[in-house]
Protein backbone atom coordinates (compact mmCIF):
# COMPACT_ATOMS: atom_id res chain seq x y z
CA UNK A 1 0.00 0.00 0.00
CA UNK A 2 1.28 3.21 -0.99
CA UNK A 3 2.20 6.06 1.79
CA UNK A 4 -0.51 8.04 2.42
CA UNK A 5 -0.18 11.60 1.93
CA UNK A 6 -2.14 13.79 4.49
CA UNK A 7 -3.31 17.38 3.81
CA UNK A 8 -3.71 19.26 7.19
CA UNK A 9 -6.24 22.37 7.62
CA UNK A 10 -6.30 24.20 10.51
CA UNK A 11 -9.28 26.32 11.76
CA UNK A 12 -8.35 29.59 13.92
CA UNK A 13 -11.22 30.10 16.65
CA UNK A 14 -12.42 33.71 16.94
CA UNK A 15 -13.05 35.20 20.92
CA UNK A 16 -14.86 38.41 20.59
CA UNK A 17 -15.93 40.22 24.36
CA UNK A 18 -18.27 36.77 24.35
CA UNK A 19 -17.01 33.40 24.16
CA UNK A 20 -18.05 32.30 20.62
CA UNK A 21 -17.86 29.22 19.01
CA UNK A 22 -16.25 29.16 15.37
CA UNK A 23 -16.79 26.63 12.91
CA UNK A 24 -14.41 25.34 10.69
CA UNK A 25 -15.37 25.41 6.73
CA UNK A 26 -12.99 23.05 4.16
CA UNK A 27 -13.23 24.12 0.82
CA UNK A 28 -12.31 21.88 -2.14
CA UNK A 29 -8.61 20.99 -2.06
CA UNK A 30 -6.42 19.57 -5.19
CA UNK A 31 -5.62 16.01 -5.99
CA UNK A 32 -2.50 14.82 -6.31
CA UNK A 33 -2.15 11.87 -8.49
CA UNK A 34 0.61 9.19 -9.18
CA UNK A 35 0.66 8.95 -13.42
CA UNK A 36 2.53 6.70 -15.93
CA UNK A 37 1.45 7.33 -20.02
CA UNK A 38 3.51 5.79 -23.04
CA UNK A 39 3.18 6.80 -26.47
CA UNK A 40 3.74 6.45 -30.00
CA UNK A 41 0.96 9.11 -31.51
CA UNK A 42 3.05 9.30 -34.57
CA UNK A 43 0.97 9.65 -37.20
CA UNK A 44 -2.41 10.08 -35.52
CA UNK A 45 -3.53 13.40 -36.44
CA UNK A 46 -5.68 15.67 -33.97
CA UNK A 47 -8.41 16.53 -33.32
CA UNK A 48 -9.41 12.80 -33.91
CA UNK A 49 -12.76 10.55 -33.32
CA UNK A 50 -12.97 7.57 -31.17
CA UNK A 51 -15.68 4.78 -30.63
CA UNK A 52 -16.02 3.62 -26.93
CA UNK A 53 -15.44 0.05 -26.40
CA UNK A 54 -17.48 -1.15 -23.52
CA UNK A 55 -16.92 -3.90 -21.68
CA UNK A 56 -19.62 -6.69 -21.04
CA UNK A 57 -18.93 -6.51 -17.17
CA UNK A 58 -18.62 -2.88 -17.49
CA UNK A 59 -21.96 -2.64 -18.96
CA UNK A 60 -23.37 -4.32 -16.20
CA UNK A 61 -22.40 -1.83 -13.92
CA UNK A 62 -24.60 0.74 -13.01
CA UNK A 63 -21.75 3.39 -11.62
CA UNK A 64 -20.04 2.50 -15.10
CA UNK A 65 -21.73 5.44 -16.36
CA UNK A 66 -20.16 7.70 -13.91
CA UNK A 67 -17.06 6.56 -15.09
CA UNK A 68 -17.46 6.63 -19.06
CA UNK A 69 -18.79 10.24 -18.67
CA UNK A 70 -15.85 11.51 -17.32
CA UNK A 71 -13.61 9.52 -19.29
CA UNK A 72 -15.27 11.32 -22.05
CA UNK A 73 -15.12 14.80 -20.88
CA UNK A 74 -11.41 14.46 -20.57
CA UNK A 75 -10.79 12.95 -23.60
CA UNK A 76 -12.81 15.91 -24.97
CA UNK A 77 -10.44 18.52 -24.03
CA UNK A 78 -7.32 16.87 -25.48
CA UNK A 79 -8.75 16.90 -28.97
CA UNK A 80 -10.54 13.35 -28.79
CA UNK A 81 -14.40 13.55 -29.74
CA UNK A 82 -16.75 10.47 -29.70
CA UNK A 83 -18.00 9.45 -33.14
CA UNK A 84 -21.26 8.97 -33.58
CA UNK A 85 -20.35 6.59 -36.29
CA UNK A 86 -18.43 4.38 -34.56
CA UNK A 87 -17.50 2.56 -37.95
CA UNK A 88 -15.83 5.42 -39.10
CA UNK A 89 -14.17 6.41 -35.80
CA UNK A 90 -10.37 6.74 -36.00
CA UNK A 91 -9.63 5.15 -32.94
CA UNK A 92 -10.74 2.97 -30.28
CA UNK A 93 -10.75 3.64 -26.53
CA UNK A 94 -10.96 1.09 -23.42
CA UNK A 95 -11.55 2.62 -19.99
CA UNK A 96 -10.65 0.79 -17.00
CA UNK A 97 -11.63 2.00 -13.53
CA UNK A 98 -11.20 0.28 -10.10
CA UNK A 99 -11.71 1.36 -6.20
CA UNK A 100 -10.45 0.50 -3.07
CA UNK A 101 -10.03 0.65 0.16
CA UNK A 102 -7.48 -0.04 3.02
CA UNK A 103 -5.08 0.73 6.24
CA UNK A 104 -2.02 3.37 5.72
CA UNK A 105 1.11 1.49 5.68
CA UNK A 106 3.00 1.71 8.47
CA UNK A 107 6.67 0.56 10.13
CA UNK A 108 5.05 -0.93 13.57
CA UNK A 109 1.47 -1.50 12.35
CA UNK A 110 0.17 -5.22 12.99
CA UNK A 111 -3.54 -5.89 12.47
CA UNK A 112 -3.32 -8.17 15.99
CA UNK A 113 -2.05 -5.26 17.98
CA UNK A 114 -4.39 -2.51 16.19
CA UNK A 115 -7.67 -4.60 15.70
CA UNK A 116 -10.90 -4.00 18.54
CA UNK A 117 -10.07 -6.11 21.21
CA UNK A 118 -12.79 -7.65 23.89
CA UNK A 119 -11.62 -9.33 27.26
CA UNK A 120 -12.99 -10.63 30.30
CA UNK A 121 -11.62 -9.91 33.95
CA UNK A 122 -12.83 -10.90 37.65
CA UNK A 123 -14.08 -6.90 39.53
CA UNK A 124 -14.78 -5.79 42.90
CA UNK A 125 -17.40 -4.00 44.08
CA UNK A 126 -18.21 -2.18 47.64
CA UNK A 127 -18.02 -4.77 50.55
CA UNK A 128 -17.44 -8.42 49.26
CA UNK A 129 -18.91 -8.05 45.81
CA UNK A 130 -17.78 -9.37 43.44
CA UNK A 131 -18.38 -9.85 38.78
CA UNK A 132 -17.04 -10.49 35.83
CA UNK A 133 -17.15 -6.84 33.73
CA UNK A 134 -16.59 -6.97 29.98
CA UNK A 135 -13.35 -4.46 28.89
CA UNK A 136 -13.19 -3.11 25.63
CA UNK A 137 -10.25 -1.96 24.08
CA UNK A 138 -9.45 -0.39 20.50
CA UNK A 139 -5.61 0.08 19.53
CA UNK A 140 -5.13 3.10 17.70
CA UNK A 141 -4.51 2.02 14.14
CA UNK A 142 -2.85 4.09 11.07
CA UNK A 143 -5.97 5.99 9.30
CA UNK A 144 -7.60 4.81 6.49
CA UNK A 145 -7.00 5.65 3.04
CA UNK A 146 -9.16 5.32 -0.35
CA UNK A 147 -7.81 3.68 -3.36
CA UNK A 148 -8.86 5.31 -6.82
CA UNK A 149 -7.32 4.48 -10.24
CA UNK A 150 -8.11 5.13 -13.76
CA UNK A 151 -6.26 3.70 -17.12
CA UNK A 152 -7.07 5.04 -20.50
CA UNK A 153 -5.65 2.89 -23.67
CA UNK A 154 -6.22 4.31 -27.01
CA UNK A 155 -5.96 1.58 -30.62
CA UNK A 156 -6.33 2.53 -34.28
CA UNK A 157 -9.01 1.46 -35.43
CA UNK A 158 -7.58 0.38 -38.78
CA UNK A 159 -4.51 -1.26 -37.75
CA UNK A 160 -5.11 -2.33 -34.18
CA UNK A 161 -2.16 -1.08 -33.38
CA UNK A 162 -2.26 0.82 -29.41
CA UNK A 163 -0.78 4.44 -29.98
CA UNK A 164 -1.58 5.37 -26.09
CA UNK A 165 -1.82 4.26 -22.48
CA UNK A 166 -2.14 5.84 -19.67
CA UNK A 167 -3.30 5.34 -16.13
CA UNK A 168 -3.36 7.57 -12.87
CA UNK A 169 -4.06 6.59 -9.45
CA UNK A 170 -5.10 8.55 -5.91
CA UNK A 171 -4.95 7.06 -2.58
CA UNK A 172 -5.82 9.62 0.17
CA UNK A 173 -8.71 10.30 2.31
CA UNK A 174 -11.72 9.75 0.93
CA UNK A 175 -13.26 12.25 -1.94
CA UNK A 176 -16.58 12.39 -3.86
CA UNK A 177 -16.68 9.52 -6.95
CA UNK A 178 -18.21 13.01 -8.98
CA UNK A 179 -14.90 14.80 -8.51
CA UNK A 180 -12.02 12.01 -8.14
CA UNK A 181 -13.01 10.63 -11.37
CA UNK A 182 -12.94 13.36 -13.38
CA UNK A 183 -9.41 14.57 -11.76
CA UNK A 184 -7.87 11.32 -12.55
CA UNK A 185 -8.67 11.44 -16.27
CA UNK A 186 -7.75 15.03 -16.66
CA UNK A 187 -4.85 13.71 -14.71
CA UNK A 188 -3.79 10.45 -17.05
CA UNK A 189 -4.31 12.76 -19.92
CA UNK A 190 -1.90 15.90 -18.93
CA UNK A 191 0.65 16.24 -21.72
CA UNK A 192 -1.34 14.14 -24.52
CA UNK A 193 -0.08 13.31 -26.68
CA UNK A 194 3.42 13.21 -26.11
CA UNK A 195 3.73 13.15 -22.35
CA UNK A 196 6.54 12.98 -20.37
CA UNK A 197 8.18 9.65 -19.88
CA UNK A 198 8.36 7.59 -16.58
CA UNK A 199 6.04 7.88 -13.49
CA UNK A 200 5.09 11.51 -12.46
CA UNK A 201 3.02 13.37 -10.21
CA UNK A 202 0.35 15.27 -11.54
CA UNK A 203 -1.54 17.99 -9.16
CA UNK A 204 -4.87 18.49 -10.43
CA UNK A 205 -7.29 21.41 -9.25
CA UNK A 206 -10.52 21.04 -7.55
CA UNK A 207 -13.11 20.75 -10.42
CA UNK A 208 -15.61 23.58 -9.43
CA UNK A 209 -12.26 26.27 -8.85
CA UNK A 210 -12.62 28.09 -12.09
CA UNK A 211 -16.99 27.83 -11.06
CA UNK A 212 -16.05 29.43 -8.22
CA UNK A 213 -17.75 33.41 -8.33
CA UNK A 214 -14.83 35.56 -8.41
CA UNK A 215 -14.86 38.63 -6.15
CA UNK A 216 -15.60 42.01 -7.86
CA UNK A 217 -12.48 44.68 -8.40
CA UNK A 218 -13.44 47.51 -5.88
CA UNK A 219 -15.14 50.68 -7.91
CA UNK A 220 -13.69 54.13 -7.35
CA UNK A 221 -15.44 56.27 -5.51
CA UNK A 222 -17.43 59.04 -7.49
CA UNK A 223 -15.61 62.14 -7.40
CA UNK A 224 -17.18 64.83 -5.14
CA UNK A 225 -19.45 67.39 -6.90
CA UNK A 226 -18.35 70.66 -6.07
CA UNK A 227 -20.89 72.70 -3.77
CA UNK A 228 -22.43 76.17 -5.76
CA UNK A 229 -20.80 79.41 -5.11
CA UNK A 230 -22.56 81.37 -2.66
CA UNK A 231 -24.72 84.24 -4.47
Amino acid sequence: MPQLKTTVVRCAAVLGSALALAGCAVGPTAITSDVQSYSSMQGVTLPATYRLEVLPSQAQQASFAQIEAAAEAALEKVGLKRDVRPDLARLVVQVGASAGEGRASHPTWDPYYYGPRFGWGLGYGGGWYSGWNMHWMMMDAPPRVYLRAVKLVLRDQQTQRIVYETSAQYDEVRVDDSTIWPALFDAALTGFPFPPSGPRQVTTPPKDAAAQPQAPAPQAAPAATPAPAAQ
